[in-house]
């Protein structure tokens, strides 16, 4: 087997990485102990009524011992006694109806007594409404706990997502994040809905009946509980054998989940390149690995509920045969014996019911370890507790033998020096995988040097908080990004609240944009996504110019343009280029770009390869130095400058 469906299951199938059930359960527990008020709340509800529960059978025992008490009653003969009727059953030779009737509490020649047992069964509704309206209290408060603990979890993803490294979702599938973000957390809130009352409610009824059934009965009850180990032993076996499998289940979800994501985004391209078959089997190989794992986790589980049941029946034959030979003897009434047996359907129900509940409860904790590891994974380094701040912004840029690497053992800046100038526009070239745009990444601090300092006006930028520094600085990316909402909204995305609608228009008109956001039906209100919008048609140049607005409006003391203009036709380039100049117009730019056309004017011109500056300098002493940017240079322009002279 090889593929996806290979991966997903070597990273989660059993035998290859279990679980840590125990640990990610406690750490669930003290997450839910934060509601510890009203935790207590509902367990004295669901005392109560399971209290009030257990003490109907006794009550409806009560009531068929009437019963059965006035049927015997009517049929002896009045004015003797019931020490009277039952010798003159022994000397019929009837010594074992006899035996029976000593444990019934009858008066010869007196029928039923129905006032009584009307008297009983209303405090048996009595007692079973009571027990009705606190399980309902105590199914408020539990949802109640598990809604307030499942938003607190929602919450902590949310910054622990703000909190993790560019170098996590550079490593992380974006569709798997995803899927612990939300199917993890859905599947974790929908197992303690279903599973955490009725899992409570299940034990004290356990405890409640067992001491129920030690009072009417010792024996009974020893009986009953001989099936107790067998229940056991059969769901912490099958326990152990499906819970790797929920593992599985909930990893290759994430993988699926992620495929799904990847295939959505790059939908284009997988029909450009013809590449569907390809992307079809690779879906249907992670389809058959979630299938597999599910198929098995849900019928290991599955046949627990079946067995327990049998377990059940089994308990009840004895229970039964018994307790009849209890009442034959006069030892037990009736009435004794048929609480007994509804305690011991009341016994084995609880039993039954925490046994089917293990499937949801494993699948729970599993997505709650997934969980757990996103909010467990490495972050940020923190902020100073005091963060410096230069006296005056400037832009003054000093890159001071600076040192950089991805994985620990391959090198990719190293004791690189730079010092920019404020007001400075600063080019960087180079081949793919020179380092050009983790230079930036460093200085936004998305990235920490290994090695070395950036300094901001004078300023070691790791002593600045990150906040504080990317305020400053304005940065338009290759791959644009619009947020769901209207076009001036996007454009405000990085702007002051107080950011006024002139102010929005202001800065679509620097950027160009401003003519083509008129053209469209509801202008600045138009709603755009990052699809291009809702049937808009607005093209991958036109997000792009809005992108670049959104950076003007910031106002930034650096800016940032990686490749910024790579979406544009040419004409829209060279607007965006004289709008540019005006916009780094005293403020120190850096600007990546392959298309060599974009950067004659720059100040100064970095040639990087292999994580180092191999050549600085302007356009024009650079072409004379013949060099690195010479050849690049030549590569693009030599053919066409040929054809034009």
């Amino acid at each position: 087997m090889a593929g996806p469906m290979a991966r997903a299951m070597s990273a989660g199938g059993p035998g290859s990485k279990s679980m840590d059930f125990k640990g990610s359960g406690k750490r669930l527990l003290r997450l839910l102990a934060v509601e510890r008020l009203r935790l207590c709340g509902m367990l004295l509800a669901v005392t109560c009524s399971v209290a009030l529960t257990v003490a109907g059978p006794r009550i409806l025992g009560a009531a068929t011992d009437l019963l059965f008490a006035g049927i015997v009653g009517r049929e002896m003969p009045a004015g003797t006694t019931k020490a009277q009727a039952l010798e003159e059953l022994r000397e019929r030779g009837d010594g074992g109806i006899a035996d029976m009737l000593g444990g019934v509490d009858f008066t010869p020649g007196r029928g039923i007594d129905f006032g009584a047992i009307g008297t009983v069964l209303l405090w048996a509704l009595l007692v079973f409404v009571g027990a009705g309206l606190l399980m309902l209290v105590a199914t408020q408060l539990a949802n109640r706990v598990i809604n307030r603990t499942v938003y607190r979890m929602r919450e902590d993803v949310q910054a622990k997502l703000s909190r993790l490294p560019l170098s996590y979702f550079d490593r992380a599938k974006r569709g798997d994040v995803l899927s612990r973000a939300t199917n993890d957390l859905d599947n974790l809130g929908q197992t303690l809905s279903q599973s955490m009352g009725q899992m409570i409610n299940s034990v004290l009824t356990i405890i409640g009946v067992l001491v129920m059934m030690v009072i009417v009965s010792p024996l009974l009850a020893l009986v009953a509980l001989v099936t107790v180990p067998v229940s056991v032993f059969v769901a912490t076996r099958i326990g152990k054998r499906s819970q790797p499998y929920f593992v599985q289940q909930w990893r290759t979800t994430g993988a699926l989940n992620a495929h799904v994501e990847e295939m959505y985004t790059g939908h284009a391209l997988v029909k450009v390149f013809g590449r569907q078959e390809e992307s079809a089997e690779d879906f249907r190989e992670q389809n058959e690995a979630l299938y597999e794992a599910s198929f098995k986790a849900q019928f290991n589980s599955g046949i627990m509920q079946p067995l327990m049941l049998f377990i059940s029946n089994l308990n009840y034959v004895l229970v039964a045969v018994v307790g009849g030979l209890r009442v034959a003897s006069g030892a037990l009434s009736i009435g004794d014996v048929q609480a007994f047996i509804q305690y011991s359907r009341q016994f084995s129900m609880p039993l039954t019911q925490v046994a089917s509940m293990a499937n949801l409860v494993q699948s729970g904790v599993a997505s709650a370890e997934r969980i757990f590891e996103l909010l467990d994974a490495d972050e940020q380094s923190a902020d100073p507790e005091r963060p410096e701040r230069p006296a005056e912004l400037r832009g003054r840029v000093a890159l001071e033998r600076v040192s950089f690497r991805y994985e620990a053992d391959k090198p990719l800046i190293e004791d690189l020096t730079l010092h920019v100038e404020p007001g400075q526009t600063v080019a960087i070239v180079g081949p793919t995988g020179a380092g050009k745009t983790t230079l930036v990444n460093l200085l936004m601090r998305f990235y920490e040097v290994t090695g070395g300092r950036i300094t901001l006006d004078g300023v070691d930028v790791s002593k600045m908080s990150r906040d504080g520094l990317r305020a400053e600085i304005g940065m338009v990316l290759q791959d644009t990004w619009l947020f769901g909402g209207t076009i001036a909204e996007n454009i405000a995305y990085g702007a002051p609240k107080d950011v006024t609608r002139e102010q929005i228009e202001a800065a679509a008109r620097a950027a160009h944009a401003d003519r083509f956001i008129r053209t469209l039906p509801d202008g600045y209100d138009t709603r755009v996504d990052d699809e291009g919008g809702d049937g808009q048609g607005v093209s991958a140049g036109e997000k792009q110019l809005i992108t670049i607005a959104r950076a003007f409006l910031s106002d930034p003391v650096i800016l940032v343009l990686d490749e910024a203009t790579s979406s544009v036709d040419t004409r829209t380039e060279v607007l965006i280029q004289q709008a540019m100049a005006r916009l780094a117009h005293g403020r120190t730019s850096f600007v990546i770009a392959h298309r060599l056309s974009t950067i004659r004017d720059a100040d100064v011109i970095l040639v990087m390869e292999n994580g180092s500056i191999v050549e600085q300098g302007s356009h024009d002493a650079l072409l004379a130095a013949d060099g690195a940017y010479a050849r690049l240079y030549a590569a693009q322009f030599a053919q066409a400058v040929a054809e034009v002279e």
